[in-house]
């Protein structure tokens, strides 16, 4: 097996779990593991290499990937990284702005009559003029978000839901990179995975300071987390299909050369914060891309499937959108 394609899915039968490395149309299960937290953490704690611990795990068990992957066996597909014990363990967290594109709407979606540079076109700006610095320096604060806990997080087949509170839902395609911060607070990169980071964005565009609750939604990761994955130019397409039908479709591009930050800037902006890097703590954060169908004036409807696929990330993460019925209510909060 050549080491530069290392990708794993995590998976559950019932109340079994298991990981299993992506072998062709197989998928193999990995002994003595059962997700990739844990795994990584043993790699963490004895100073070895992650792909050498997962070579070395290799069992004789196989799966067909495909039944796996269009829901026709017993084991379903998890989230490509969870921790496996407390959603509240993991952050869900992104970067935006990063790319021309996503500047680019937010500067139709709150341009003055004036027409005058937005804040986001202003701030993806000082991205380009400063968001990537030389190794021993530290570039410009890109835009940072918080999305949730790991209770947000779906995985490959699964729906993505409206809430009733909200104006609307869409996809966004993006990369989520994936973080343990060990027992002394350091953060560890282990991969990258495929990810549909899903949003409001008309309740955004409304004004661009309700940014921060249109990212209160679930989103989706998967299906497979790639180790060792080259960042510096992905490209891929992202779907909206409806009834069987595409709907809308669009190319999509990421990685440093197609961003106004490199990675590390990026990384650094987040783990800076000590409440960011507590010991045993997980974190998937989003980096952005430059497509969705929003910004081709496309309204997603209960049902749709949204598919995003990036080149070298392993298969294409599916996801359907699924409006929640009834009306709004209000939540009464109990004293003691």
């Amino acid at each position: 097996m050549e080491t530069g394609d290392i990708r794993l899915v995590q998976l559950k039968n019932k109340d079994t779990r298991a990981l299993a490395l992506v072998y062709g149309p197989e998928l193999i299960l990995l002994n003595s593991f059962q997700s990739i937290y844990d795994m990584s953490m043993v790699a963490i704690n004895n100073n070895s290499s992650l792909t050498e611990l997962i070579l070395s795990s290799i069992s004789d068990k196989k799966l067909s990937y495909d039944e796996v992957y269009d829901g026709k066996s017993e084991w379903k597909l998890l989230p490509s990284f969870d921790h496996p014990r407390s959603p509240l363990h993991l952050m869900v967290s992104g970067t935006g702005l990063t790319h021309k594109n996503s500047a680019l709407n937010r500067q139709m979606m709150h341009t003055s009559a004036e027409n005058k540079p937005t804040d986001s076109m202003i701030m993806y700006k000082w991205g380009l003029d400063g968001g990537n610095p030389a190794v021993d320096e530290i570039g410009v604060q890109p835009e940072w978000f918080y999305k949730g806990n790991g209770s947000i997080l779906k995985a490959h087949g699964q729906t993505l839901e409206v809430p009733n509170f909200a104006n609307d839902g869409g996809e966004e395609p993006e990369l989520a990179g994936v973080y343990i911060i060990d027992k002394n607070g350091i953060p560890y990169r282990i991969g990258f995975t495929t990810g549909n980071e899903f949003s409001d964005h008309i309740m955004e565009k409304k004004n661009y300071l309700y940014l921060a609750p249109s990212k209160l939604r679930e989103c989706a990761i998967g299906p497979e987390l790639v180790i060792d994955a080259d960042f510096s130019e992905i490209t891929g397409k992202v779907s909206v299909s409806r009834n069987g039908n595409q709907l809308w479709s669009s190319p999509v591009k990421t990685g440093e050369a197609n961003m106004a930050h490199n990675l590390a800037n990026l990384e650094y902006h987040h783990f800076k914060y000590p409440g960011h890097r507590i010991p045993l703590q997980a974190h998937v954060h989003f980096f952005g891309a430059d497509a969705f169908s929003f910004g081709n004036q496309v309204l997603l409807q209960d049902g749709d499937e949204m598919q995003v696929e990036w080149r070298g990330m392993g298969r294409p993460l599916k996801n359907y959108l699924s409006v929640q019925a009834g009306k709004e209510e209000i939540i009464q909060i109990k004293p003691i």
